[in-house]
């Protein structure tokens, strides 16, 4: 229930504060305050006011952003999953690879782009080895 309300409002308020007219309320505000200023004669709490206002609204923001970036990046990873699982060539075990270490998926990432690459110099008439052959030939 909590998550779920959470949610919710987390979704309306990070759509409602990426939408143009919230920077240009929040702008408003910062001239609002700069212009009062001479009239507080810039004093301490004049200061204290805008500091603290943006303190709180960044302090809260971070975990509206984070919130929506989780939620976004777990669908993402859903959607993946399911192209994977639905294409008849793709490896199933790259499914599940979002819970592995930063090397891994680094390591993961190299080895893919050295198989691409070695599959190019294949394609273009120059082989690497029978070993690479044979491996591409299982993947199948």
């Amino acid at each position: 229930m909590l998550d779920r309300a959470f949610t919710w409002i987390a979704s309306k308020i990070a759509f409602a504060t990426g939408q143009p007219a919230a920077f240009v309320i929040a702008l408003a505000l910062i001239i609002l305050w700069g212009t009062t200023g001479p009239l507080f004669q810039y004093s301490d709490t004049w200061q204290l006011v805008v500091n603290t206002a943006t303190t709180i609204v960044t302090f809260l923001m971070v975990f509206l952003i984070q919130n929506s970036q989780n939620r976004d990046a777990a669908a993402m990873q859903a959607k993946l999953d399911e192209l994977i699982r639905a294409i008849d060539d793709a490896r199933g075990a790259f499914i599940g690879i979002e819970h592995k270490t930063e090397r891994e998926i680094e390591k993961i990432r190299s080895d893919l782009e050295q198989e691409y690459q070695d599959s190019q110099e294949i394609e273009a008439g120059k082989p690497k080895s029978d070993k690479y052959l044979d491996h591409l030939i299982r993947r199948r």
